[in-house]
C-alpha cells in the first residue's frame, strides 16, 4: 500500500484550522484518512482530496424579490460606498462578495469559482451542462466574485443571489439555487420573494420546506413604515409568520429591518444587533455541516460507490462470458457440421489428439476471452464514466474498475472489487465513528452552561487561504 501524502488543500486548512478551531482540524485529520482509503481502492489521484468537495468557508447566502430591499440591506450591512454601482436589484448572476484588504473593489468572472474548490460553486459548470446542454461553458454568465473591504465580511462568504422573481433562464437558476440553499449554513430571505407568484418562487418554497428544520433560514422583513417599536415589530412579524404558515413554512426567524432609506450610517450602528448575534453563530453552524459533509463522503463510498463499481462488475463479468460462450458456440457449430462432412469424432474421444485438441481449444479461447473482457471493460468504463458525472462525484469509478482488469479477475468468476474487504469496511467505519465522536466534542461544547473554552474560541479572525 503506497502511504498518500496531505494534498496542498489539507495542508491549508490545516494551517487555518490550527490555533482557532481543534474541531475542523481533527476533521481534515480524518479526511486524509478518508482520502487514503479512497486513493487505495482507486478513486482519487495521489494529489486529490475529498476535502475539496464542500466548501470550508461559513456562507450566508441572500434572496430577494422585486423590491430594491435586498441590494439595499447589502450596502447598508457591509457599510461599503463601493457596493452602491456593483449590486442591484437587476443582477442575474449569483455574485459571490468575499472579504478583501484592498480599498478598491474588484470583479472577477465566474470562472475563478468553478476552478477553485474553496469556493461553494467548485466545478458547478459541469452540473449546468448536465441541466441545460451548452450553458457549461457560459459559467460567467451566471457567476462572478467580488471582492468587497468590509469587516462583516472577514472569514465568511456571502452569496447574492439574483432577483427570484425576474430571473428569466430557469433551468440553470433553479439548479443554481438550490445549490446555494443546500451549501449555505444560513439563509437570509427577504419576504418580498413570496409577494408575487411565479415557477421558481413556488421552487424557493419547496427548497424551504425540505431544509425547514435545519434552522437556516431567517426571514428579513422590509417595511418602509414601520418604527422600530416592539409592538409594532410584533405585529408585523406575526402577519409575515401567518403568511408563511398558508404556504407550508413554519419555521425560522423573523426580523425586521431598520428604514434604511431613512437612517444615516446603519452600519456602524446597532440597527442590525440581532442578524449579527446571528451571524455570530454561523461559524458553529459551518463546522455541523463540514462534520456532516464528513460522515457523507464516509457512507456514500459504501453505499454509492461501491454499489456502482460492482453493477459495473456484474455487467462486465456477463458480457464477456456471454461474448465468450458465442465464440465457443460457434466453434461447436463448425464442430457439427465437420462432423457431419468428414468426421471428426474418433479424433475428440482418441486417448492423444483429444487432449490435445482440448489443450489448443483453451490455448485459443483464454486470449479470445481476455480480448473480449477488456473490450467489454471499455463500454463499462465509458458507462461508468456517465454515471459519475450524473451522480456529480469526485471519485472516478472508471479508475477504481480498471484495477479489476487482471488475468485471475478476467477468467476467474471474481465478482468483489479489488480492494473491497472486511479490513477497508473495518477503517470506514472507524472513521465514521471518529466523525461522530467530533459532533458529540461540538454538541458537549454547546451544552455546557460555563463559558466555551479557549479552544473553541476565535481570538481573531483570519482569511482563508
Amino acid at each position: 500500500m503506497t502511504e498518500k501524502t496531505a494534498s496542498k488543500y489539507l495542508i491549508n486548512l490545516e494551517k487555518q484550522f490550527a490555533n482557532d478551531n481543534p474541531v475542523l482540524l481533527k476533521a481534515s485529520k480524518i479526511f486524509q484518512e478518508l482520502d487514503q482509503i479512497e486513493y487505495d481502492l482507486g478513486l482519487i489521484e495521489f494529489d486529490e482530496t475529498t476535502a475539496c468537495k464542500y466548501s470550508w468557508w461559513p456562507i450566508i447566502s441572500l434572496i430577494g424579490g422585486n423590491s430594491t430591499a435586498k441590494s439595499r440591506f447589502i450596502n447598508s450591512y457591509l457599510g461599503s460606498e463601493q457596493l452602491l454601482s456593483g449590486i442591484h436589484v437587476s443582477s442575474h448572476k449569483f455574485t459571490v462578495l468575499l472579504h478583501s484588504k484592498q480599498t478598491n473593489s474588484a470583479t472577477l468572472l465566474g470562472s475563478a469559482l468553478d476552478v477553485d474548490p474553496r469556493y461553494p460553486f467548485y466545478q458547478i459548470s459541469s452540473k449546468i451542462e448536465q441541466r441545460q446542454e451548452g450553458e457549461g461553458n457560459r459559467v460567467n454568465a451566471y457567476l462572478e466574485l467580488k471582492t468587497i473591504q468590509s469587516e462583516r465580511l472577514k472569514g465568511k462568504l456571502f452569496i447574492d443571489a439574483p432577483n427570484i422573481v425576474t430571473s428569466q433562464t430557469m433551468p440553470v437558476i433553479s439548479l443554481l439555487t438550490k445549490h446555494t440553499i443546500a451549501n449555505s449554513d444560513l439563509v437570509l430571505v427577504f419576504t418580498d420573494a413570496f409577494e408575487q407568484e411565479s415557477p421558481l418562487v413556488h421552487e424557493l418554497i419547496q427548497h424551504i420546506i425540505n431544509y425547514q428544520d435545519s434552522n437556516k433560514f431567517v426571514y428579513l422583513i422590509d417595511e418602509a413604515t414601520a418604527n422600530l417599536n416592539i409592538s409594532n415589530s410584533n405585529a408585523i412579524i406575526s402577519l409575515w409568520q401567518r403568511k408563511l404558515s398558508e404556504l407550508g413554512i413554519n419555521t425560522g426567524q423573523f426580523i425586521v429591518l431598520p428604514n434604511q432609506q431613512n437612517a444615516a450610517n446603519l452600519s456602524a450602528s446597532g440597527y442590525f444587533a440581532e442578524i449579527d448575534q446571528r451571524l455570530a453563530n454561523v461559524e458553529h453552524d459551518r463546522s455541523y455541516r463540514v462534520l456532516d459533509s464528513l460522515e457523507k463522503s464516509i457512507h456514500d463510498i459504501e453505499y454509492i460507490v461501491i454499489p456502482e463499481v460492482k453493477k459495473g462488475i456484474a455487467l462486465w463479468k456477463e458480457r464477456s462470458n456471454i461474448s465468450t460462450v458465442v465464440v465457443l458456440s460457434f466453434i461447436a457449430t463448425l464442430a457439427i457440421f465437420a462432423e457431419i462432412q468428414i468426421g471428426i469424432l474418433e479424433f475428440l474421444i482418441d486417448p492423444i489428439i483429444g487432449p490435445i485438441l482440448l489443450t489448443v481449444l483453451i490455448a485459443v479461447m483464454v486470449p479470445v476471452h481476455l480480448l473480449i473482457s477488456r473490450i467489454q471493460a471499455r463500454l463499462i468504463m465509458h458507462k461508468l464514466n456517465a454515471r459519475q458525472k450524473e451522480l456529480h462525484l469526485m471519485e472516478n469509478l472508471a479508475d477504481m474498475f480498471e484495477k479489476n482488469l487482471t488475468f485471475s479477475r478476467m477468467i476467474l468468476p471474481i465478482s468483489e472489487t479489488v480492494g473491497w474487504n472486511k479490513k477497508t469496511r473495518a477503517r470506514l467505519s472507524q472513521l465514521t465513528e471518529k466523525a461522530k465522536e467530533l459532533v458529540q466534542a461540538l454538541n458537549d461544547h454547546f451544552s455546557n452552561d460555563n463559558e466555551q473554552p479557549n479552544s473553541l474560541r476565535s481570538s481573531n479572525v483570519k482569511d482563508f487561504p
